[in-house]
């Protein structure tokens, strides 16, 4: 990666389609460096079974991978343990007192799914936009961001307020939510607000699930964050 990344120009997005460009223009300021990565720190809660808080601290880097290491407790016991996609493999792992295995995952379903949550993540990193292919969405306010091909295509719906703010990601994920067999299932992320630090706006509190966009969304649900600090590299 380059020590010195270019700097945003809006005519670089002058060609793709209106909703992308909208959204672009909104979260990337002119003659911001087009970072290729960013860490992030948030607090929130997650679902394990009830609603429990958690600090964590995540790297994302649009088409290499991420690292997601988290805090939480369970009756009152700290839980520690990380998600990650790097070097084309998936893993979850998960220890109570930072001893006792509670989650152990890898394997192909594994590294699917977390593909499908590096795609999405584009919302905290728009400067890696160059990374995916951009189109238009069913409607004025939907753009679409598609990343690799194939069999390991995955694409990612933006929905945008008029200003080009994030409302909502949506999409097709690979998982096995409560049990189900893995296959693809309903994905998203409701933003509440936004925060712009560096130059790139990005969610500030949003909250994620699966069925997103159906009658399970509620039952689905399993994360409310909020960021505390960002950093682009």
């Amino acid at each position: 990666m380059s020590p010195h990344p270019p700097l945003f120009d809006p005519a670089m997005v002058a060609d793709l389609p209106e909703p992308a460009r909208r959204y672009l223009l909104h979260a990337i300021a002119p003659g911001t460096p087009l970072w290729q990565s960013v860490e992030v720190s948030m607090v929130g809660f997650i679902k394990i079974g009830a609603w429990r808080r958690f600090t964590a601290t995540q790297i994302v880097a649009p088409g290499r991978g991420y690292i997601w290491a988290a805090t939480a407790r369970l009756l009152g016991v700290p839980v520690v343990g990380y998600d990650r996609l790097s070097g084309g493999t998936g893993e979850m792992r998960w220890r109570l007192l930072d001893l006792l295995p509670v989650v152990s995952a890898e394997g192909p379903d594994i590294t699917r799914s977390a593909a499908g949550r590096l795609a999405s993540e584009i919302a905290l990193i728009p400067t890696g936009f160059a990374g995916a292919t951009w189109t238009g969405g069913e409607d004025a306010d939907t753009a679409l961001a598609t990343w690799g091909d194939g069999d390991q295509q995955e694409r990612v719906e933006l929905h945008l307020g008029p200003a080009g703010e994030l409302r909502e990601v949506l999409m097709q994920r690979w998982g096995n939510p409560s049990d189900s067999p893995f296959a693809r299932y309903p994905f998203g992320v409701t933003v509440a607000s936004e925060r712009t630090d560096a130059g790139v706006t990005v969610p500030a509190d949003f909250r994620a699930g699966w069925w997103w966009g159906t009658e399970r969304q509620s039952e689905g649900e399993f994360f409310r964050a909020r960021l505390t600090e960002v950093t682009f590299r």
